[in-house]
């Protein structure tokens, strides 16, 4: 299962709208959409903050590239 699926599914599952899990995330309706399509480009925070709506995560995200 990819992680577009894994979200989607948890979304539906917790009955939450894309627009609902946009605004619970702190994250745009259009970064939601992206996600669940599988862009491949993505920032990891933002990926982070929605899947901390199901009590998960990726792991740390690296914010300085120096």
């Amino acid at each position: 299962m990819t992680l577009s699926e894994h979200l989607k599914e948890k979304r539906k599952r917790y009955g939450l709208s894309q627009v609902e899990m946009a605004e619970r995330a702190g994250v745009g309706l259009r970064f939601v959409r992206d996600l669940e399509q599988g862009k491949q480009t993505l920032r990891m925070d933002k990926v982070n903050d929605v899947l901390a709506l199901f009590g998960e995560c990726l792991g740390p995200v690296k914010t300085d590239n120096l």
